[in-house]
């Protein structure tokens, strides 16, 4: 699992000695402005720190089973879940964005067996962290046997079966499309 990356951006090219008289003929007599002495920083990064000892109770592996509910299969190929009692409302805003990604999950090339145990100890750590929003990474199966999501279906049943998720959804094409679940988790308790 890794951060978010921030949004660093590589030095442009040197310009040529026409290409800069261009540019000042363009802007004339523009002036700088002065320097206010204000940093613009990029948006902190989620942080996923690695703690091996959690307090509290952890679910071991065996707690989740790998049968994929018919509602998965059923569905068509975009994947949501919201947890029964809780509204509709809350999917169509993680759906739209509504909550910063904290933390995210990646498990390409993984075996099920290893992307179980880490998805159990990502949620467990993103819980005790008190992290709402994540992003789990399961790939779109391009590369598998079959070429078929194993994990991701795989994946989206475990969140089901997981108590702290309140809702997850497909990601948006920025965030890894069919690749990728952002998930809702719920805070304290």
């Amino acid at each position: 699992m890794k951060p978010r990356k921030g949004g660093g951006k590589a030095a442009p090219p040197p310009l040529s000695e026409e290409e800069s008289a261009l540019f000042r003929a363009a802007i004339g007599d523009a002036r700088p402005l002065p320097d206010s002495g204000k940093a613009i920083l990029p948006p902190p990064a989620p942080r996923y720190a690695s703690q091996p000892d959690l307090p509290g109770r952890r679910q071991s592996m065996d707690d989740l089973s790998d049968h994929i509910p018919s509602e998965l299969t059923e569905g068509g190929e975009e994947l949501s879940y919201l947890r029964p009692g809780m509204a509709r409302l809350t999917l169509r805003k993680l759906r739209r964005g509504h909550w910063p990604i904290q933390a995210e999950l990646d498990l390409h090339g993984m075996t099920s067996v290893e992307a179980r145990a880490s998805l159990i100890g990502f949620l467990d750590e993103c819980k005790a962290l008190g992290l709402r929003c994540v992003r789990v990474i399961h790939g779109k199966g391009l590369s598998s046997k079959n070429r078929e999501p194993v994990l991701k279906l795989k994946a989206a049943s475990w969140l089901m079966q997981r108590d702290e998720i309140l809702a997850f959804c497909q990601a948006q094409p920025i965030d890894g499309g069919g690749g990728a679940a952002i998930v809702l988790l719920k805070t304290g308790s």
